[in-house]
């Protein structure tokens, strides 16, 4: 995708590598949208960040997705790509129900279903405009598992095989399906985790993203160095010393 031009809806974007990266195509010269289910977080960005638009939605609910879709595309008819962004990450003790299931229900119908209703919800639009992205995220934990969140590294697989079956079917399309993959990342997204130091700072994480979609405009993955490690440890060989690695330095864990 090019990096400037472009009009982009980003659901999840009130906080963390979604607002940041917000933030990034705002100043590299795009229309921005961000999503989000709180509308006092939605006000203070509008409020700090002149230009950036904002809609309310909870990507949870498929008539909010409904509702939201038909605001962005009444104001904003050029937008031209899609970043669902929106995701959970919750610990889960898989010994007894009680431990799990809640969480595990929740974390697919933000972590999957969510994309899946987004991109049904804008997919006819942006396969009418000229030149046009999907921008999915799923994670280092796609490609090897934290024992603590085995419903999160299960719901980031699917969504790297959807990104990669997606490709397929759009394939000769005006469609584009790029599939950003974070490594732990300094936000808030699981409780300490904007503070550790096995996370990568935030402000690193979104230059480096920013530097390679410009530098790599038909990549299909975007891939910092810090998930590598991750992302390879199968073709690498060495994937079971990879869980290890990533295990044994586990703040959640044991």
């Amino acid at each position: 995708m090019n990096i400037d031009g472009n009009t982009l809806f980003i659901p999840g974007a009130t906080s963390g590598i979604g607002l940041a990266l917000a933030l990034r195509w705002q100043a590299a010269g795009n229309t921005v949208i961000v999503g989000g289910r709180r509308r006092e977080l939605l006000d203070r960005i509008a409020a700090d960040h002149p230009g950036i638009g904002t809609v309310r939605i909870d990507t949870t609910d498929p008539g909010s997705i409904a509702e939201a879709a038909a605001e962005v595309l009444g104001k904003y008819p050029e937008l031209n790509v899609l970043v669902t962004m929106a995701g959970i990450m919750r610990v889960e003790d898989w010994h007894t129900p009680a431990g799990f299931l809640d969480t595990a229900e929740a974390t697919v119908t933000t972590n999957l279903l969510g994309p899946i209703r987004l991109i049904a919800a804008f997919i006819e639009h942006l396969a009418a405009q000229p030149d046009s992205t999907i921008i999915t995220v799923s994670s280092g934990l796609a490609f090897a598992p934290l024992k603590v969140t085995p419903t999160y590294n299960a719901t980031k697989a699917a969504i790297h095989m959807l990104s990669e079956s997606l490709r397929l079917q759009l394939a000769g399309t005006t469609v584009s399906v790029v599939e950003l993959e974070p490594p732990a990342v300094r936000t808030e997204l699981m409780p300490g985790q904007q503070d550790s130091a096995w996370a990568m700072p935030l402000d690193d994480f979104a230059d480096e993203v920013m530097h390679l979609l410009a530098t790599q405009p038909d990549a299909t993955e975007i891939q910092v160095e810090n998930v590598k490690f991750l992302r390879y440890g199968e073709a690498r060989g060495d994937y079971e010393q990879v869980v290890a690695v990533l295990n044994s330095n586990d703040p959640h864990g044991n």
